[in-house]
This record gives structure tokens, sequence and C-alpha cells, in this order.
């Protein structure tokens, strides 16, 4: 095999990581961690997410799933100041479907309501809620905001109390990445003579 062959199936490998990595990203919905802040995206405009659960982890921060059941305090800051003026809701769901809850049925919202503070204008720029979560599962978080001509609504699965599962395709992404690198070192390795 050629070395280009091997620098060429390389950088594949690497894209498929990357690739599958992004996809882990998309899984949480609005939410993301960007320069080690966690970020909720609600139309064009952006909030800070932090969580803690003073009673369980101290001041440690958590961005997408929470670590346990119990209190649970949540704080979204406004980064673009042009939220300030616009109503925001905030609504966490049970998912009984387990799938993430991209699709509400808006008849029966109530009836999975866990957690509601009605839309408000919050003029300082920061809204901070609590709840606290008796038992282990999957939840949704909805944050709709209104600009006065259309509403913006940000949707993001997260679990609570339910231990990490490692994705088959990251398990799987990291497997062709050694396997990549291997192979690249045996073929480099200096070839005994046929002759000796």
């Amino acid at each position: 095999m050629s070395l280009q062959f091997i620098k060429s199936a390389a950088a594949c490998l690497l894209l498929t990581t990357v690739v599958t990595f992004s996809a882990q990203v998309q899984a949480h919905g609005g939410l993301s961690l960007a320069d080690d802040v966690c970020k909720l995206t609600i139309g064009p405009y952006t909030m800070h997410f932090t969580g803690y659960q003073p009673d369980s982890t101290q001041e440690k921060e958590f961005c997408e799933d929470i670590p346990s059941t119990g209190r649970t305090v949540v704080a979204l800051d406004y980064i673009e100041e042009a939220l300030r003026p616009m109503p925001t809701e905030v609504r966490v769901i049970r998912d009984a479907a387990g799938d993430g809850g991209v699709s509400v049925d808006e008849k029966n919202l109530d009836a999975i309501t866990i957690l509601h503070l009605p839309p408000k204008v919050y003029s300082n720029g920061s809204i901070t809620f609590e709840h606290s979560f008796g038992q282990p599962g999957k939840f949704v978080g909805l944050v709709t905001i209104n600009d006065g001509q259309k509403e913006m609504v940000s949707r993001f699965p997260f679990a609570v109390g339910e231990p990490k599962k490692t994705s088959p395709y990251l398990m799987g992404g990291i497997a062709a990445v050694i396997g990549a690198i291997a192979v690249f070192f045996f073929l480099r390795r200096p070839r005994k003579s046929e002759s000796a």
C-alpha cells in the first residue's frame, strides 16, 4: 500500500469520527457546549444555561443530563440584550416515549408538565428556577420566546439520574482511529530483506 493511500484512509476515518461527534451534539436539541459555556439556542438568539444540584454536587455545574435526582437549580442568562423585552416561557415535561420528545402533543401538554414558568419579561436578563426531581427518567425542556411577530421554541431532551451510556458510534469511531494508527505504523516499519 502506498503512503498516499494510508493518508487518505486516515483522513476518511478522522472525518467519520468528527461527523459522529457532531451527531451526538445534535442529540441534545438546542443545548450545546461551546468554549466551555453551555448555550441554549432559540432561533437567532442564545442563552447561557447553568444547572446545579446544591445538595449532592455542591458547586459543580452541569450542561445537559442531570447527574442525580433531588433538588436542582437552573439559571438561564440572556446573551443578547435584545431578549430582555421579550416574554419568555419555561416548561419541563416528562418524555414518556423516551425519544427526545421533539413532537409534543399540545392538547396534553399540561398533563405531562412537571414545571411551568408562564411567559414573563425578565428585564434583568436572567431566569432562575428550582425543581426537585423525585425519580430518574427522561424529560424535555422547552424554552419559548416571542419577539412580537413569531414564537420561537428551543426543545432539549435530557435525562435525570440515569447512568451515561457510551454511544456505539463513539466506540466504533475510536476503534477505527486506533486501527488506522496501527495500520499506519505497521506499514511504516522497516521490512527485513527477503534474501537474509
